[in-house]
């Protein structure tokens, strides 16, 4: 079975990024490819230093790898443009979102989204549901 490609995408300094990088390989180790696609070099730079397969940063590749993996993770905010005080561009944010891929996303309630429904938990809590999440998406992956 080829294996689940991951993007993670995360802006500014990287820190959610690295922490998402960390914990999906803590929970699937090498059974996936994880992709860390920074809106700048510092966040790509943090999350291959977390263990990604691969990293890339800018708005092109973001806009080309976007269609080409199974499963976008980040904040709510990497399908909002001009978000990362304006890192993340719009054609980045429509990119993301049209994307086939399953977009599994943090509710962070920085960028003036809020997310009915949502549990304002500590990010490290977040981040281990959207391990989950992303695990159940794995064990059924490539199931017909």
């Amino acid at each position: 079975m080829p294996a689940l490609k991951v993007a993670v995408v995360d802006g500014q300094g990287g820190g959610i990024g690295r922490l998402i990088v960390e914990k999906l390989r803590q929970e699937l180790g090498e059974e996936v490819t994880i992709m860390g696609l920074g809106t700048n070099a510092v966040a790509t730079s943090v999350m291959l230093r977390a263990g990604a397969n691969e990293g890339a940063s800018g708005e092109n590749v973001v806009v080309q790898c976007a269609s080409k993996v199974d499963v976008i993770a980040g904040s709510v905010a990497i399908i909002a443009a001009n978000s990362f005080l304006g890192e993340l561009t719009t054609r980045m944010a429509e990119a993301i979102a049209s994307s086939p891929a399953v977009k599994v996303l943090l509710p962070i309630n920085r960028y003036g989204i809020e997310i009915a429904g949502a549990l304002d938990e500590p990010l490290p809590l977040q981040v281990e549901d959207l391990v989950r999440r992303i695990r159940k998406v794995y064990d059924n992956f490539g199931r017909v």
